[in-house]
């Protein structure tokens, strides 16, 4: 296994297939000759879609949740909603963040701008920001994230460069 054994025929090629209880795979069909290798098919495509089933199982699926707000959320509601983002991001959920203008409310599009801005002010040590307030027809909208971990390894790291005042930085693993 593993050798290469040049140019043949088909037929001497599916001979020796055969003889070793093995499969005839064309690899490369445009190529001049084509490139083929004797291998256990079955086991190949078994063994790849166990490769496939490990990395579906590794990915991991991000949820987006929506909060939906209006001008005129009172602060109750206000809180309540925030403390329910702060639990979505904490889950490692996104959040959409919808403000929708109603009627004569789109008169005064800035009241509805200042709510989305205090809820990204409040949270804002507690999130990503992956897509800033944007207004879209009648609907303001924004998109936050749980807070990257590149950001706070980054942070971490600025930090242990300052401290070692130019000398050199040695970690074991």
């Amino acid at each position: 296994m593993g050798k290469m054994l040049g140019v043949m025929s088909t037929r001497d090629a599916l001979r020796m297939a055969e003889e070793k209880g093995l499969d005839l795979v064309e690899i490369t069909p445009n190529a001049v000759p084509p490139v083929c290798k004797i291998m256990d098919y079955g086991k190949y495509k078994y063994e790849e879609s166990i490769r496939e089933k490990k990395a579906r199982k590794s990915q991991k699926v991000q949820k987006v949740k929506e909060i939906k707000f209006h001008p005129g959320t009172d602060t109750n509601d206000f809180e309540y909603k925030l403390r329910q983002i702060r639990g979505f991001l904490k889950d490692g959920c996104k959040v959409k963040l919808t403000l929708q203008y109603r009627g004569r409310e789109n008169a005064h599009r800035e009241l509805g701008e200042d709510v989305i801005n205090r809820v990204l002010e409040a949270i804002k040590d507690e999130c990503f920001i992956e897509q800033a307030p944007k207004t879209l027809g009648r609907v303001l909208g924004a998109l936050i994230g749980p807070p990257r971990k590149n950001a706070a390894k980054a942070s971490a790291a600025n930090n242990n460069q300052d401290s070692a005042e130019g000398g050199i930085h040695i970690s074991v693993s």
